[in-house]
């Protein structure tokens, strides 16, 4: 058993891709029209670009709940979802002069060092090192 996609309910396809790539630095792997403005659009880590699939899933606009629970997350601070960076403050300091709004910069709990961000999509995102 492996684990090959997941995905993260986006409420603007088109403006995730471009956050994601043009700011965060994935890299789109699959992009296939579905009908209705639809996409089956997935982006991997530059870094590895066989690895796991990140889709960007329309679900908000088309499924209460799932914008209900999406909205819920975002009002309570707590991320949808996180990434391992290997340095957390050169990431920071990176996005936040790309305009990425953090409300928590890197912050020390226990064994590792994280810090949240909007994705302009309608999650939080939380970034995280290894010590």
């Amino acid at each position: 058993m492996r684990i090959r996609l997941v995905s993260i309910p986006v409420k603007d396809q088109q403006k995730a891709l471009e956050f994601y790539t043009g700011v965060l630095g994935f890299v789109k792997k699959t992009d296939i029209p579905l009908g209705e403005g639809n996409r089956w659009l997935t982006v991997v880590a530059q870094e590895e670009q066989d690895g796991p699939e990140l889709l960007l899933e329309p679900a908000p606009v088309h499924f209460e709940p799932s914008k209900v629970y999406q909205d819920a997350l975002m009002k309570a601070g707590i991320p949808y979802t996180q990434f391992y960076v290997d340095d957390i403050q050169e990431e920071f300091e990176r996005l936040t002069k790309l305009g990425v709004e953090f409300s928590m910069g890197p912050t020390e709990m226990g064994t590792v060092i994280v810090a949240l961000f909007n994705d302009t999509c309608g999650n939080n995102i939380q970034l995280v090192q290894e010590q």
